[in-house]
């Protein structure tokens, strides 16, 4: 489920035709059935230090997962001043390059972590964080057919980030994709749309890369009950 960086902005090339017709199948059965793999040590240690410096605030939670180099962390950290803003990528290569372009910003309520989002998402459910905001931004499509449990909507981990709650927001420039979800989230229970959009500012370098490239982007936004 982790995000690529992208050499060029080619359009995204995929075997599926239209959204992929395991979707129901699959959320019915990850909401019927706790993913219970064993967390490794090293998922323990982050969220332990995750925790810990959040547990220095009295603020709302915000997720940016996926977040790369963490230009989009630094962006929704100025947007939500009120909030404590995790940014979470498993590239320690691409978290590394944060410090050499961001950390100059002025900006104090944000936390970059190298962290499994898959193992990270269900110690927040088990810890009951409940989010303000979860950012998805332009998360490794998976485009291969084969791959569509890979996908956040296909994933076991589809039910934790429900769980999360909060207002979900999904960028791609890849349409299936956002359709995907947006079918997920109302087979789940939560009516959701998929639609395209041009975004105001530009919070990531893929976004940059994209429009450069004249692609259309698309999103999806619901807010879950709480």
């Amino acid at each position: 489920m982790s995000s690529e960086i992208i050499s060029n902005a080619k359009p995204v090339i995929s075997n599926q035709n239209g959204p992929h017709e395991q979707i129901p199948h699959l959320v019915a059965r990850h909401l019927a059935a706790p993913f219970r793999k064993p967390y490794p040590d090293f998922s323990l240690h982050a969220f332990e230090e995750a925790n810990n410096w959040l547990q220095q605030f009295n603020r709302p939670i915000i997720f940016d997962s996926y977040c790369g180099v963490g230009e989009s962390t630094v962006a929704l950290a100025k947007l939500h001043p009120e909030a404590s803003v995790i940014g979470l990528d498993k590239s320690l290569h691409r978290l590394n390059k944060h410090d050499e372009h961001y950390r100059a910003s002025g900006v104090d309520n944000y936390y970059l972590l190298r962290a499994d989002v898959d193992d990270f998402w269900r110690l927040a459910v088990d810890a009951q964080w409940q989010l303000s905001h979860h950012y998805l931004l332009y998360p490794n499509p998976w485009p291969k057919s084969a791959h569509i449990k890979r996908r956040c909507h296909g994933s076991p981990l589809f039910s934790s980030l429900l769980a999360l709650g909060g207002r979900i927001e999904l960028r791609s420039n890849w349409p299936l994709y956002v359709e995907e979800f947006a079918w997920a989230l109302s087979l789940a229970g939560h009516p959701a749309s998929a639609q395209a959009f041009v975004p105001d500012p530009v919070i990531t370098p893929f976004e940059r890369k994209y429009l450069a490239a004249q692609q259309t982007l698309y999103h999806c936004i619901y807010s879950l009950k709480r």
